[in-house]
């Protein structure tokens, strides 16, 4: 069965930036990652290069920034006051994950003052074009109630 919209896909992969080494994998031990396809679950030059997979395909994409993360957009430092960030040990270029009012984000620590964090918006890989190593585990009808809730249900996916 072929990938395309609204199908159930669990697969494996690394990423990495372009020419560097993985920098996330569920390749070793890892479970693979269920999704419904086309419904923007994973980013736009990854569903792409997906389509028209299917079960037991391997293969490598190339993935540029504008279909990735997006680009960089200057302005997108805010200060946030240290205390928000508890008895963390901060430093400027760790990763961290902030509370927002659209849910968790990762940020980016840009600069550490006395009482004032200054971090950085943009997604940690945004600008960096991206490297992945699939692997196609399963290719599946998806049930009418996932196709209602818009996510995976069962192994891999959500539990109600």
């Amino acid at each position: 069965m072929k990938i395309e919209k609204d199908r159930v896909v669990r697969f494996h992969y690394a990423v990495a930036e372009a020419g560097q080494a993985p920098v996330e994998s569920s390749k070793d031990g890892g479970e693979p990652l269920a999704i419904l396809f086309g419904r923007g679950q994973i980013i736009p030059g990854l569903e792409k290069a997906m389509e028209g997979h299917e079960a037991g395909d391997s293969f490598k994409a190339s993935v540029p920034a504008a279909e990735a993360y997006g680009e960089r957009r200057e302005g997108m430092i805010q200060r946030v006051p240290k205390k928000h960030f508890g008895e963390m040990r901060l430093e400027p270029g760790m990763q961290v994950v902030v509370n927002t009012n659209f849910g968790p984000r990762a940020v980016t620590v840009d600069k550490v003052g006395l009482t004032t964090v200054d971090i950085d918006l943009n997604h940690p890989m945004a600008g960096k074009d991206l490297e992945f190593d699939i692997e196609i585990v399963e290719v599946r009808e998806a049930s009418e109630e996932e196709l209602a809730h818009g996510h995976v249900h069962g192994e891999g996916g959500h539990q109600h």
